[in-house]
């Protein structure tokens, strides 16, 4: 059976004005939906600039409830194209308790589901573990009208172990929305190296569970809000990979809208010829729980 949808990746910049970023994605959305698309990925936390930067309490004053003011204008615009909709919000889920969440929102405006970040970075520039608490939903899909959805969020793009235990649940498609870019400083060939090796575990992760997988990044230099670091070059390059690890569809630099129509039936086709999760060997796996094995 052919379960082939027409998935879009909304690639842009993030300038100083929230309203503004946020316009930019809905026009996007917009833009899919004239196009066929019938799901939309989002970058993460598209509506700000990446204040991670640097670490200050009074930016956690960007943080909004689930439902708010951004899914609910998100979700106006999935049921005004009948798309459903994937995007990355800060949530505020308490006084002093903050998440970083990815949300599915049904075509009809329905919030389908969420994920919260597990895997935190706390790395020069990218000081995520002081506004966010890790998530607490685990790897589990969310199910919506198009089919069983594996969310990720950026860090979470480098752990093997997450896209299987997404593949374990029923994911159908894996959706990386993204924020990751080079230090200004970094020379072309260092550049390169870390633009390979971000594409490349990410297609990986199709391939050891033969699932399609899209990531969805910013473009553009985002200065240092303290004025102190280099900023960050995002550099972009959405792209969306097949269940054998091939590329489908891909953004440069520029600001894009990257279109590509997957088959989620093809899944079992791969995984016949290709059966890793009939092979597991999870009787030999036990120091998988371990942080090492010393």
């Amino acid at each position: 059976m052919n379960r082939t949808i027409r998935l879009a990746l909304v690639q842009h910049g993030c300038g100083p004005d929230p309203e503004a970023n946020l316009a930019r994605s809905l026009a996007g959305i917009r833009a899919a939906a004239d196009r066929g698309a019938r799901l939309v990925l989002l970058p993460e936390l598209h509506r700000t600039r990446y204040f991670c930067q640097v670490e200050d309490p009074a930016l956690c004053e960007l943080a909004e409830p689930i439902p708010g003011p951004t899914s609910d204008r998100i979700a106006e615009v999935a049921r005004e194209t009948g798309c459903v909709v994937v995007a990355s919000l800060f949530e505020r889920r308490a006084p002093g308790l903050y998440h970083n969440t990815a949300v599915v929102i049904e075509r009809d405006g329905t919030l389908a589901g969420r994920y919260r970040k597990m895997h935190l970075p706390d790395d020069p520039g990218y000081y995520e573990k002081f506004y966010f608490a890790p998530g607490d939903l685990g790897f589990y899909p969310v199910d919506c009208s198009l089919g069983r959805l594996g969310v990720l969020v950026c860090w979470d793009q480098w752990f093997p172990e997450a896209a299987r235990l997404m593949a374990l649940g029923g994911a159908e498609l894996l959706l990386y929305p993204t924020a990751i870019g080079w230090d200004p400083g970094d020379d072309p060939e260092e550049r390169q190296s870390q633009l390979q090796a971000w594409q490349l575990v990410q297609r990986a992760h199709a391939v050891a569970n033969g699932l399609a997988v899209a990531a969805c990044n910013r473009i553009g230099r985002e200065p240092d809000p303290a004025g102190k670091g280099p900023g960050i070059d995002f550099w972009g390059h959405s792209f969306v990979a097949g269940p054998q690890g091939e590329i489908l569809a891909e953004a440069d630099l520029a600001e894009d809208l990257v279109l590509a129509d997957v088959d989620l039936a093809r899944c079992e086709q791969v995984r016949r010829v290709w059966p890793y999760l009939r092979d597991r060997r999870i009787d030999a796996y036990g120091d998988l729980l371990r942080r090492y094995r010393d």
